[in-house]
């Protein structure tokens, strides 16, 4: 870090954050430190509603959102960046609407794009951290191969009805998310409660927020396992795979 220490926070933005300033051990650096970050965000739907909403909120200096669907009805019980206004918008465009009203002094980046091998590093850019918010696994691999090739974190989130998964990804502290998920599961319509990705996307933001900061402990090696029906938290040891396509040569 060094760009933070020469940003200043103008009087407004004091004010906007000065309850998480008094944080211990986050001050006006830490803040400074929000404020000069990038960020990309692979999905503006359900984990990306809650993960846009708080970072935007926190004070990151530059979101990229990229989202190449557009809102349904069916969509909206768990995609709050979206209301029946937007029914037929491109998803990115319309956080990009919701979040520069949530906070004038953060920039956001509506990217209406299909990731694909292509085109991610293009996307992704000069990025300090990546968040998947995909529901599909395709593209999350697409997206693990890009942080891989350009060595920054990815924040990996996934939830089914009540279930949910989180963990920090960043090679070579960490496997990939190719060592963790070799296969993808079947395809189907999976059930989704919207505290389900309201909840689990926090826990993402909480993530990066961490690392753009360098306040906490971060879920390193730690496949972080929700159970909100029974309200049950565990983990599991991850680590990475000596043989794995994407990352075992690093």
């Amino acid at each position: 870090m060094g760009p933070e220490l020469a940003i200043e926070l103008s009087a407004e933005e004091k004010q906007r954050y000065a309850r998480q300033m008094i944080i211990p051990n986050w001050g006006e650096e830490a803040q400074r430190r929000l404020k000069v970050s990038k960020v990309f965000i692979a999905g503006a739907g359900g984990l990306g509603s809650p993960v846009s909403f708080s970072l935007a909120v926190a004070g990151i200096g530059l979101i990229r959102i990229c989202d190449f669907d557009a809102p349904e009805l069916s969509n909206l019980n768990r995609q709050f960046l979206h209301d029946e206004s937007r029914i037929g918008m491109n998803k990115a465009e319309s956080a990009k609407r919701t979040l520069s009203r949530l906070n004038p002094h953060v920039r956001i980046d509506a990217i209406a794009e299909k990731i694909d091998d292509a085109n991610v590093d293009r996307l992704v850019g000069d990025s300090d951290l990546i968040l998947d918010c995909m529901d599909n696994y395709p593209t999350r691999c697409v997206l693990n191969a890009s942080a891989v090739r350009k060595g920054v974190p990815l924040v990996h989130g996934s939830i089914w009805g009540f279930e949910a998964r989180v963990t920090f990804l960043h090679v070579p502290e960490t496997a990939c998310f190719a060592c963790i998920f070799k296969a993808a599961p079947p395809k189907e319509l999976f059930p989704v409660l919207g505290a389900t990705p309201g909840i689990t996307g926090t826990i993402q933001a909480m993530e990066a927020i961490k690392y753009l900061t360098g306040v906490g402990t971060l879920l390193k090696g730690r496949l972080l396992c929700c159970d909100y029906l029974e309200m049950r938290f565990y983990e599991v040891k991850v680590r990475r795979d000596p043989c794995c396509a994407v990352c075992g040569c690093r």
